[in-house]
């Protein structure tokens, strides 16, 4: 035990909790920042660096998630919308909505948050950095593709255990407290499903920094961003004409995911299709799509009858 404690890693661990931010190490020998990089590095400047940025990580997570919720909120209000409900018939009451919002203010404050102060230590331990200047666009953009396929393969896996009867009494239940999901309740659920979801979250930046190395901090904001994006609208109860689903097949979607919560079953990936479909956990979300699109076909050519019909 005391050669775990006294080893290089765990040193490196629990001095990272105390380490206090200095501008000149964190720049590239020989590059000037720019103004944003600036600004970036006086946050961390003389303050704690492993407490700045677990609080900045939960700010940016915060007000980006309730933030991406916002124009769903709004759709509830808005008549016209309201055709393009994945469940209609099923209004989610204030009661329920205020309920959710509780839990879910209750997760972020006690369980998301120490979660995300512990993350800096562990992250500066396996390679990530907080230099400038900033990595590259094209490079964030394929670190991030790496991680939403890591996560989504984790996230399948994790979830379909989520199902066996053991866990799902005690645990996963309570994310299907709501038949018919909205926005918000994306992270509504069970403390120890938080924590064993989350790990699909931070796992995919986790291995490819252990076996790539040169991942960069704003990459992970930028990646945590993405998730947060994917999943309210995964939730958000609303097929879209204009939904990344209808133009990009292998993305999942509201529509996908709706199906899970009203059924109970299928479709346990968070972002792509092909899972499901490669291991047969979409027969019955099949089904029930293809009787969906057939019931849309007639309503939408008797509609034109009707109105061919006051034409004529």
């Amino acid at each position: 035990m005391s050669s775990i404690l006294q080893s290089p890693q765990t040193q490196l661990f629990l001095s990272s909790f105390s380490m206090i931010g200095n501008a000149t190490e964190r720049i590239t020998q020989g590059y000037t920042p720019n103004k944003i990089e600036t600004f970036w590095l006086s946050i961390f400047e003389g303050r704690n660096e492993a407490l700045t940025f677990g609080l900045l990580a939960f700010v940016h997570h915060f007000s980006f998630y309730y933030l991406r919720y916002l124009p769903y909120y709004i759709a509830d209000y808005i008549p016209a919308l309201q055709k393009y409900k994945l469940q209609p018939d099923k209004v989610i009451t204030n009661e329920q909505w205020w309920h959710c919002l509780k839990s879910l203010l209750f997760s972020q404050f006690f369980v998301q948050l120490p979660m995300m102060l512990l993350f800096y230590p562990s992250a500066i331990l396996i390679g990530f950095t907080l230099t400038v200047p900033f990595p590259e666009l094209k490079t964030i953009f394929i670190q991030c593709t790496a991680f939403i396929f890591i996560e989504d393969f984790y996230h399948y896996w994790a979830h379909r255990l989520m199902h066996h009867k053991a866990l799902y009494k005690h645990v996963h239940k309570v994310h299907h407290d709501y038949s018919a999901p909205f926005g918000i309740a994306a992270e509504y659920a069970h403390p120890i499903e938080t924590i064993i979801l989350g790990q699909g979250t931070i796992g995919g930046p986790i291995l490819y920094s252990y076996f790539f190395g040169n991942v960069h901090i704003i990459t992970m904001l930028c990646w945590i961003t993405l998730r947060i994006w994917q999943t309210i609208e995964a939730h958000c109860g609303y097929d879209f004409p204009w939904a990344m689903s209808h133009w990009f097949p292998l993305w999942a979607g509201a529509d996908h995911h709706d199906y899970h919560h009203m059924a109970f079953v299928n479709n346990f990936a968070s972002t792509f299709r092909y899972l499901d479909r490669i291991f047969g956990t979409d027969i019955s979300y099949q089904a029930y799509y293809q009787k969906r699109l057939q019931a849309n076909k007639s309503s939408q050519k008797s509609q034109k009858k009707d109105n061919d019909i006051k034409q004529d």
